[in-house]
């Protein structure tokens, strides 16, 4: 048996095979049913270790970490054989469920040497929210796409490979060739959400809000609310509403995808995606009640009560400054930890200071962070709330003239009436 990649299979059953194969591509499509095709695979034939790895990474990533432990440890369990690649997927998958990020990026890249298509450890290192997404090292934007070209021989046309090239593309401004990278995803795999967000980010990207928002909202009419990219779409459509001037669709996307009162998704999509879009309507001139802020509040403590994962925590203490929780924005400023520590700490410093109208810390601090922020994780879009902000205090200390300058030397494309107010 092997799986659509060519590997050798550790299962004698063509049942267990199939739903397995399923599992992987439904997991790499972000579409929905990934654990019951996984669930069958395991049913069908109790030794196969492949689908637990699988399910163990999938639940990793929806924030079900109990979940993906458990995973794990039913395939470290399975008596069936195993393979070399097989046995060194279970080690690496473990070591990132641990948190041992740089040893498992290290294991991954020693993998992918000798089995390139191996693709559910190509997966975790690929992406803004990757190993190399949160590696917090200076030009991972650029040792992003180089990895995926790295791998694109190997891969052909694979509809996952060219979407998550099409992807690394649009994050360093090729935008050309990311079209066609991201129009073979789609073709090819039309149900495809990582392949419909991308296209959303080259939307973006371009400064086609019409056409971004109208290919957005058609797509995701057919794609249900336990896909795990639903709420991060409806993330893409509400910043489009904001940026057409519908603050009341903006709020009903809101309240329907993104609060976690409503919505269903990882929890650093959730509470990552409702404070940017709270703080970008503030930016744009939106009234934003506290109780909003408060909601980020609670979620961020619950899902992230500790900081280590850089990204959750500039987000939270956005929140923390926006509501007032003075305590838990210092935890994060003198708690900060992992390679983009000095960023989280800067950005934290200058929520607390924008909040408290200390408009000329809160530009010190900005640019402390402006210069290489990509370390932080994420992608281009999401960062924007990092040159939006820096923007909108520049407005308050009277500098219009720069921060016209630093809309048209970072987002010239940017419908600038609705991006922040003032301009």
């Amino acid at each position: 048996m092997k799986d659509r990649y060519g590997y050798s299979l550790s299962t004698n059953s063509q049942k267990a095979r199939d739903a397995y194969v399923l599992g992987l591509d439904r997991f790499l499509g972000a579409e929905i049913g990934v654990e019951a095709a996984l669930k069958l695979a395991t049913q069908e034939d109790e030794g196969f270790a492949l689908p637990h790895v699988v399910l163990a990474r999938y639940r990793q990533l929806v924030g079900d970490r109990a979940g993906a432990q458990q995973s794990l440890h039913l395939a470290k369990q399975c008596d069936g054989p195993l393979t070399e690649r097989e046995a060194r997927q279970i080690k690496i998958i473990g070591l990132l469920i641990d948190g041992k990020s740089a040893a498992g990026y290290q294991a991954a890249r020693d993998q992918l040497q000798e089995y390139p298509r191996d693709v559910i450890i190509a997966q975790a290192c690929l992406g803004v929210l990757s190993l190399i997404g949160f590696s917090g090292e200076p030009g991972r934007e650029a040792e992003n796409l180089a990895l995926a070209e790295i791998l694109e021989p190997h891969y052909g046309d694979d509809w996952w490979l060219k979407g998550l090239l099409g992807f690394a593309q649009v994050e360093v401004g090729q935008f050309h060739r990311a079209e066609k990278s991201i129009d073979k995803s789609l073709t090819a795999n039309p149900r495809n959400a990582h392949g419909a967000h991308f296209r959303s980010h080259l939307y973006y990207e371009t400064g086609q809000t019409e056409e971004g928002y109208a290919f957005i909202t058609d797509w995701q009419r057919s794609y249900q609310k336990e896909g795990q990219m639903h709420c991060h779409i409806a993330w893409h459509i509400a910043l489009w509403a904001l940026a057409r001037g519908d603050t009341d669709e903006m709020w009903c996307i809101v309240d329907r995808d993104i609060d976690p009162r409503g919505a269903w998704g990882p929890p650093l999509n959730v509470m990552v995606d409702l404070a940017a879009v709270l703080y970008r309507a503030e930016l744009s001139g939106v009234e934003v009640p506290q109780e909003r802020w408060q909601i980020v509040c609670d979620y961020a403590a619950e899902k992230f009560p500790n900081p280590g994962l850089g990204f959750a925590d500039a987000h939270a203490a956005l929140g923390y400054a926006m509501a007032g929780r003075s305590e838990a924005l210092q935890r994060i400023i003198l708690g900060a930890k992992g390679p983009a520590a000095d960023l989280v700490r800067y950005l934290a410093e200058a929520f607390g200071a924008i909040a408290d109208q200390n408009w000329s810390d809160a530009n010190d601090f900005l640019t402390k962070a402006l210069w290489d922020h990509a370390r932080l994780g994420g992608s281009r879009a999401q960062r924007d709330l990092i040159e939006y902000a820096s923007v909108g205090v520049l407005l308050r200390l009277g500098r219009h003239d720069e921060a016209r300058r630093q809309l048209a030397m970072h987002r010239p494309k940017a419908i600038i009436g609705n991006a922040v107010k003032g301009i």
